[in-house]
């Protein structure tokens, strides 16, 4: 059986030789052999929540618990965090700079300028947690899903608000400009008078724009090395605007449709933030934003050196860039919050609307 096992570094793949057998202590230690963590700093569970900020959810803390007892099947994910710097891995120690001559290379100024640039991830959001409207969300999964069939990709702009205590974000509507899509990029045709009238009526609601929402075809590029969260494109893109969007907060919104073993598929809402390295990379003009049909969609050329991982390189894994932002749509890691909401009589957050929806119409 093949695992899945996603960080905040990245993907990997790791195969359990008798999954019939085997237990999350053997797990572990192939996570170890791999990725290079030892187990006594793995933190696992089922959850994608583990990644977020946020409460953690329950973990797969006993080692003697069988695999065969979990829900788990060939190519299901399962989610690690660990302190930062706990891979046993260590970087190679700087090289030394040498003089010209046979003995070394000359350094230029953009060598030594590429030698500072450090990619490294960003723990925390600004954004402490992005809220949907029910209907605009609804609306929006609705058309790329019985009228595209998820074979496109399409996009919109996010409106709504700010709160300028918790930092949350809270989703009003989306505008989805006049656009282009295929199954690897969508091309916005912008036009700049009709975003002005878009972004006045938002102004005069007390909203304004607060981040960029797109969907993921169903076939879109595989990646020869790994499987991978945003493209390269798309990490492109999403720098980009967010760059342009002038708020910390700006959200990066990724609808998807996920297919179970049993043939069963689901509408997924994930919401990120573009690290703050990421947008400076592509305001410098060091993230490369040509991208060619032989790139791997996993990883984002660079056009200057930079040390990421501890080593020099031209390329960055995707996932360095991401981080994560709590979004209320996942059935599994809202009901608790839903529950204790009850359970003390508290306000129910906004954005739970359309979970409550969801769980009304299946009774």
């Amino acid at each position: 059986m093949i695992l899945r096992i996603r960080s905040r570094d990245g993907t990997d793949r790791i195969t359990v030789p008798d999954a019939a057998a085997a237990t999350v202590g053997d797990l572990q230690r192939l996570i170890e052999a791999r990725a290079t963590v030892p187990v006594a700093a793995q933190r696992l569970s089922l959850d994608p929540a583990l990644l977020l900020p946020a409460p953690q959810p329950p973990l797969l803390a006993d080692p003697a618990a069988p695999l065969a007892s979990l829900p788990l099947a060939n190519g299901s994910f399962v989610y690690l965090s660990y302190p930062p710097g706990a891979r046993s891995a260590q970087p190679p120690p700087p090289r030394a700079l040498t003089a010209a001559g046979s003995f070394g290379k000359k350094m230029t100024m953009d060598d030594l300028i590429a030698r500072q640039i450090r990619v490294t991830r960003q723990e925390a959001p600004f954004c402490s947690a992005a809220s949907f409207d029910r209907d605009s969300a609804n609306a929006f999964q609705l058309h790329v899903s019985e009228s595209l069939a998820f074979a496109v990709k399409r996009a919109g702009f996010l409106y709504g608000r700010v709160d300028a205590e918790t930092k949350e974000v809270l989703v009003d509507f989306i505008y989805e400009p006049p656009q282009q899509g295929s199954s690897d990029v969508v091309h916005l045709m912008r036009d700049a008078d009709e975003e002005a009238r878009v972004d006045a009526i938002a102004d005069g609601l007390g909203m304004r724009r607060v981040g960029f929402v797109f969907t993921q075809a169903v076939g879109r590029k595989a990646s020869e090395t790994g499987e991978y969260t945003l493209s390269n494109s798309e990490v492109v893109q999403a720098a980009q605007l967010q760059a342009e969007g002038g708020i910390p907060e700006w959200v990066t919104a990724v609808v998807k449709l996920e297919v179970g073993e049993d043939g069963s598929a689901d509408v997924h809402f994930e919401a990120f933030q573009m690290s703050e390295v990421c947008v400076k990379l592509f305001k410098d003009g060091v993230l490369e934003t040509e991208i060619q049909d032989s790139d791997d969609p996993r990883l984002s050329k660079m056009r200057k050196e930079v040390i990421a991982g501890g080593k020099d390189t031209m390329e960055v894994d995707n996932d360095f860039f991401l981080v994560p932002i709590a979004a209320f749509l996942d059935v599994k890691a809202d009901v608790p919050t839903l529950a204790a909401c009850v359970g003390h009589q508290a306000e129910v957050p906004e954005g739970y609307r359309l979970l409550i929806d969801a769980l009304a119409g299946q009774t």
